[in-house]
C-alpha cells in the first residue's frame, strides 16, 4: 500500500508504503482537511515511509505511525528516526492511547475486512475523535480491469478472486461508517486521470500486477494477454499520445459518536 500512488503503483501491496514526489503532494492535500493542531495526538494508518507523518508531526500534533511492512517501518524509522513508528496490522491494532484522529491516505483500499478496519479506527478515537481518510473508490480502474476479465475470460481462465482491491462507493463506505458508530460529516467521490510514463506505461503496469490477475500464465503466455488487454483499453485510457489510467478516489471525513 502507498501513501502515495498506491493502486498505480508496481511496488504496492498491503502494507507497504513507499511515497513518490507525486504522491506526497496529493497526501499533503488531504492534510487540508485534517488540519492537524499542536498538541492532537493523531494515528497515521498506514504511514508508509513516514512523511506525512512527519507532516503532521511538524504542525505540532503528536503522531503515531504504524504500517504492517516490517520492511517500511525499518525504512520509515531510518528516514524519521524522532517519529513514533511502529508495525502492527489495521485490522487487529489497539492502542490504549485514544487519539484525537485517524488519518489515512491511499491504504483502506488494500486491506481486506474494511469492517474490522473501521472497528479499529472506531477503537482509537476519542469520542468525538475524526477521521479523515482518501482511498480509491468505486469505479477505480475499472476499464483497465474490465478489458483484464475480458481477456481472461476469452481464455477459459474465471475473473473470481483476482481483483485485490476494495473499491465501496460513498453509500457503501458511509455505511460501513455509520454502523461502525461514526457520523459521516463530509464525502466526496472524484476521478482523477493518472498518466502512466511512456507508450510502454500501461504494459508495465499489467506486468506490476501480474501476480495478481496472471498467476498461471507463464512470462511468454502474458505478453499476448497483455496485447489483448492493450487493444480493449485503448479507445478508453489512450488520450493524445498518453496512456491515462481511470483512476477515482474516494475521500471522507466523519466523527465518533
Amino acid at each position: 500500500m502507498n501513501h502515495a500512488q498506491d493502486s498505480l503503483n508496481p511496488t504496492a501491496r498491503p502494507g507497504s508504503h513507499d511515497h513518490p514526489a507525486a504522491g506526497t503532494r496529493a497526501g499533503e492535500d488531504l492534510l487540508s482537511w485534517l488540519q492537524p493542531k499542536p498538541g492532537e495526538r493523531i494515528l497515521d494508518l498506514g504511514c508508509g515511509n513516514g512523511d506525512l507523518t512527519a507532516a503532521i508531526a511538524a504542525a505540532g500534533a503528536i503522531p503515531t505511525g504504524i504500517d504492517a511492512s516490517e520492511d517500511t517501518i525499518h525504512r520509515a524509522r531510518e528516514r524519521h528516526p524522532s517519529l513514533d513508528l511502529q508495525i502492527a496490522d489495521a485490522r487487529r491494532y489497539r492502542s490504549d492511547v485514544r487519539f484525537d484522529a485517524v488519518f489515512s491516505h491511499a491504504v483502506l483500499h488494500w486491506i481486506p475486512e474494511p469492517p474490522a478496519v473501521a472497528e479499529t479506527i472506531h477503537q482509537a478515537l476519542r469520542t468525538g475523535g475524526r477521521l479523515v481518510a482518501e482511498f480509491a473508490g468505486k469505479g477505480n480502474v475499472a476499464a483497465l480491469t474490465g478489458a483484464i476479465e475480458q481477456v481472461l475470460k476469452a481464455h477459459g481462465s474465471p475473473w473470481e478472486g483476482r481483483n485485490p482491491w476494495y473499491h465501496p462507493s460513498i453509500g457503501e463506505y458511509a455505511g460501513l461508517l455509520e454502523r461502525t458508530g461514526f457520523r459521516v460529516t463530509s464525502a466526496r467521490h472524484f476521478d482523477l486521470p493518472t498518466p502512466l510514463k511512456g507508450e510502454e506505461g500501461l504494459r508495465k503496469w499489467l506486468d506490476s500486477f501480474a501476480g495478481y490477475f496472471f498467476p498461471e500464465f507463464v512470462q511468454s503466455d502474458r505478453a499476448a494477454l497483455y496485447d489483448e488487454v492493450i487493444r480493449l483499453a485503448e479507445p478508453a485510457l489512450y488520450k493524445e499520445g498518453q496512456w491515462m489510467l481511470d483512476t477515482s478516489r474516494l475521500r471522507v471525513m466523519a466523527i465518533k459518536l
